[in-house]
């Protein structure tokens, strides 16, 4: 019988390619410390975004009471809007937190929640599936005639389709982007990245932002290896921390054999990863 690997050791021998960049350090370490090892390519950075003076313009409003509800998108959005206060308008802090507890809040899924937790408050609202789409069937239920919709994207993502609903609804969208997403990774250390998954020296890669998924096909179309980045991916097994990043590799012909149940975070992802190769390749 082939012995069960400790559960600290789960990963001994494993070599798996790590896309992230904001919380790069905490899942490398995750995996690391249960035996992995993790190639770091960081292919998203995440900046505040480059003009602080439409973020400072929207938050004023806001402050001011211009927003009935709030849809937040990301944890990664709310704590940017509280870095642009704390930045440039400190004296608003207070203000913006007491009106995060007037109005109705719609969180795209759980991770804004933690957020707003650490500021004492909850969302109104949780939309599941965290998507899109899942959004907007929430929103069906509700009577937004009339009613001022603080939006904050998903990056600079426009997101026409929460935006034409909202106008059909007879809301006023009332968006803001407090940050941008930028390239990390040379496009010759991704070029690397995926000659290592055809050359099968990667057991796998886990991707956490549909943004990574999209840049890793942007610079391999680039150079004409679309074709061979799929058979790259095909020959490793792909998770995704939930159903937006499964849906971006879908999309492109790729199907993600691990993501997390039901909770789309780090510890999860790991968790999943596990589960899927049970025993080190040496065991």
């Amino acid at each position: 019988m082939t012995p069960q690997a400790e559960p600290d050791r789960a990963l001994q021998g494993r070599r798996i390619a790590v896309p992230e960049s904001r919380e790069l350090d905490v899942f490398a370490t995750l995996l690391e410390r249960r035996g992995a090892t993790v190639l770091r390519c960081p292919l998203i950075d995440i900046r505040d975004a480059p003009d602080p003076a439409p973020v400072l313009t929207w938050l004023r409003l806001f402050c001011a009471g211009g927003c009935d509800d709030l849809i937040v998108f990301t944890g990664e959005g709310l704590r940017r809007l509280l870095g642009a206060l704390d930045r440039h308008v400190p004296e608003l802090r207070a203000a913006f937190v007491g009106r995060l507890g007037a109005v109705r809040t719609i969180a795209r899924g759980p991770k804004p929640g933690r957020v707003l937790r650490e500021l004492g408050l909850k969302p109104t609202l949780v939309a599941e599936p965290a998507t899109t789409p899942g959004v907007i069937a929430l929103l069906q239920g509700l009577d937004l005639r009339g009613r001022r919709v603080g939006v904050q994207l998903y990056g600079v993502e426009p997101n026409a389709p929460l935006m034409d609903f909202l106008a059909g609804a007879g809301a006023r969208a009332l968006p803001v982007a407090p940050y941008v997403y930028a390239d990390a990774a040379a496009d010759a250390e991704v070029l690397t990245l995926i000659g290592q998954m055809r050359e099968g020296r990667i057991d796998a890669v886990a991707f956490t932002s549909m943004q990574q998924v999209e840049r890793l096909f942007r610079v391999a179309e680039a150079a004409r290896q679309g074709e061979l980045l799929r058979q790259a991916l095909a020959r490793t097994m792909v998770a995704a921390i939930g159903p937006v990043v499964a849906d971006a590799l879908s999309v492109r012909g790729v199907t993600a054999q691990v993501i997390p149940a039901d909770s789309y975070y780090l510890k999860p992802l790991t968790q999943a990863l596990i589960r899927h190769f049970g025993a080190p390749p040496d065991a």
